[in-house]
């Protein structure tokens, strides 16, 4: 085929490109390439364009079918330097955005800051008592399990912290007196010594059930910030509506407690009420941080009574609940920071190969705060930002003849978007379908012709391919590559295990040793170290904060890949939120893509 490069790059990008393209196709004019080149030729190049890509390059390549017909092909980089046919506008116009085009559509977003935030900052109060200081210092082999977990121990200050200034039920007084950094410790010790008395005679009222809408939406997070509430006995499945419910219901016998030995747990139950180096209250760090969020929070009073009359609550929660998650888990495998100014002697954690203690408990607080501000400030991102594959020319043409239906399904659809904006203005709307055939009829090519009309400009693909086979989602993979022309930059295939890839991969091993054979022979084995690298998603979401989400290059390909094909296990884990943080990358990535399930 002939092909013409044209090249838009910018500063260092253009040079990168122009070393790429000068190695494959003759240069007719200072950003113009043109040559005569197969088709592996070109999805080499495509690769280490990409390779080198940058927010600076743009890339288009035209295909020169006939004398009056040219065809894009592909784009790599910066799209908005084309239109979509690939041509170059010689003409702009500006448009004022007041706010981070992000946040448009993103209205909670200032409410599950000031959560995160909040949440963020009392999370780990309970590590302050006698007992869990003790505990940091003893030998691994010997700690038994917290007779109060932490995290109970924590949300019983901030009720006493909020029922002290609290009124009428009101979020106003509680907030304004920490806008102040007013805090009395002798009157949260007061009350402390009173919820001991009670568990020391295993009378524990339920003393979340009367807090503050907000408040009650810090305590659920705490709460649940490590684990999920686990169902006691006595609860037989009756609906929480409300905050109030879901907390009224909610006893230390519900996963936070230990009581392996009785008598070891009475006798150690009230260190975990003791605090003899005080609150961390007392950091001058800690109590900047809190002045100012409880400020905010205080003018998002209106945003929580709208989060809770329209039911958006559940949803507040779980994006506030996921970046607090991402925070501690982030900030806890980080080492202690060297420079933390603080004389109080609290600690968070030990460092798990020294055993030594590490970070102060303040510093822990508030660096959890900030790196999970940092991820709530980049939801909106990780809906907008992960890449597409685009130009895929396999879907655009018609189907065969005994396919005729999966082009009428796509008519079909396109003819619904465009009465859509008629009827639902400004209106968001999702798409649920069920698409039912005899096998051998094209369900899985017909999905993709679906997937790419339903996109956002109708001709980009980002969608998850869940099936229940591991044979048949390796199958479809396959055919994902071979007939609609995805590449791994645009497809990852993953499954549960890995003898079944390798018996999968065994069946293709006699046609890539004459791929390898070929290559040679064509002088294409100089690439090879190019191609087989990491590959480097076009995505500009930074990710030194989820470190402890993409731990391996499988995690980064399952968010970032254009079309994922993988068993369905991989995705019902955003939905088992019970303990860790399993959950949070099928969470990530569901807030990007559409959805597929294929044979359930």
């Amino acid at each position: 085929m002939i092909v013409t490069f044209v090249s838009q790059c910018e500063k260092n990008a253009l040079n990168k490109t122009r070393r790429v393209l000068d190695a494959f196709a003759n240069r007719i004019g200072y950003r113009t390439w043109q040559t005569v080149i197969t088709n592996e030729g070109l999805n080499a190049v495509k690769k280490l364009l990409r390779k080198t890509a940058s927010k600076n390059t743009a890339v288009a390549c035209h295909w020169i079918r006939s004398r009056s017909r040219i065809e894009l092909v592909w784009i790599v980089g910066n799209r908005q330097k084309f239109n979509s046919q690939g041509i170059i506008p010689v003409n702009t116009t500006q448009k004022n955005i007041l706010n981070s085009q992000w946040e448009n559509d993103w209205h909670y977003l200032p409410l599950i800051k000031a959560l995160v935030a909040l949440s963020a900052l009392f999370h780990d109060w309970g590590k302050a008592t006698l007992w869990f200081q003790n505990k940091l210092k003893k030998d691994a082999k010997k700690i038994i399990g917290d007779p109060l977990r932490h995290e109970w121990v924590s949300c019983l200050i901030i009720c006493a912290l909020v029922k002290e200034h609290a009124e009428n039920s009101s979020n106003v007084g509680w907030l304004a007196r920490l806008e102040k950094g007013e805090i009395d410790e002798a009157e949260l010790q007061k009350a402390l010594d009173k919820r001991l008395k009670e568990a020391e005679k295993d009378k524990i009222k339920k003393i979340f059930a009367d807090l503050p809408d907000l408040a009650g939406a810090i305590v659920w997070l705490v709460i649940s910030h490590h684990r999920m509430p686990l169902t006691y006995d006595s609860w037989h499945g009756e609906a929480a509506i409300t905050i109030q419910q879901t907390l009224k219901r909610i006893t230390p016998k519900w996963g936070y407690e230990n009581r392996f030995n009785e008598e070891e747990y009475k006798s150690s139950l009230r260190q975990c009420f003791e605090f003899p180096q005080g609150f961390p209250n007392r950091s001058s760090q800690w109590l900047k941080q809190i002045k100012r969020w409880a400020g905010k929070a205080k003018d998002c009073l209106p945003l929580m009574k709208k989060a809770l009359n329209d039911g958006s609550i559940r949803i507040v929660l779980f994006h506030a609940r996921m970046c607090l998650m991402i925070g501690d888990h982030f900030y806890s495998s980080q080492q202690a920071d060297p420079k933390w100014n603080n004389k109080t002697n609290l600690f968070a954690n030990t460092d798990s190969q020294t055993k030594k203690l590490k970070q102060k408990l303040d510093e822990h607080l508030v660096e959890v705060a900030a790196n999970a501000l940092k991820t709530a400030h980049l939801l909106p991102a990780f809906e907008k930002e992960p890449p597409f594959a685009n130009d895929v020319r396999s879907l655009k043409m018609k189907s065969p003849s005994d396919f005729k239906w999966q082009d009428k399904a796509v008519e079909k659809i396109k003819s619904w978007k465009k009465q859509l904006p008629e009827y639902y203005k400004d209106c968001q709307y999702g798409f649920f379908a069920v698409n039912m055939a005899s096998t051998g009829c094209g369900k899985t090519f017909a999905n993709a012709k679906v997937m790419r009309i339903l996109s956002n400009d109708g001709e980009s693909l980002r969608y998850i391919l869940a099936l229940g086979l591991r044979t048949l989602t390796l199958q479809t993979g396959d055919e994902y590559r071979n007939r609609i022309g995805l590449d791994e930059t645009e497809l990852a295939v993953l499954i549960g295990s890995r003898a079944v890839m390798d018996l999968h991969l065994q069946n293709r091993e006699s046609v890539q040793e004459k791929e390898i054979e070929s290559n040679e022979l064509s002088g294409l084995e100089s690439l090879e170290s190019f191609l087989d690298e990491e590959i480097d998603y076009d995505c500009n979401i930074p990710e030194k904060g989820l470190s402890t989400v993409l731990k391996e290059d499988r995690d980064r390909k399952f968010l970032y890949a254009p079309v994922l094909a993988c068993t369905i296990d991989h995705i019902m884990g955003a939905t088992e939120t019970k303990r860790g943080g399993r959950y949070i990358l099928p969470a990530l990535r569901l807030m990007s893509s559409d959805l597929v399930i294929d044979e359930v």
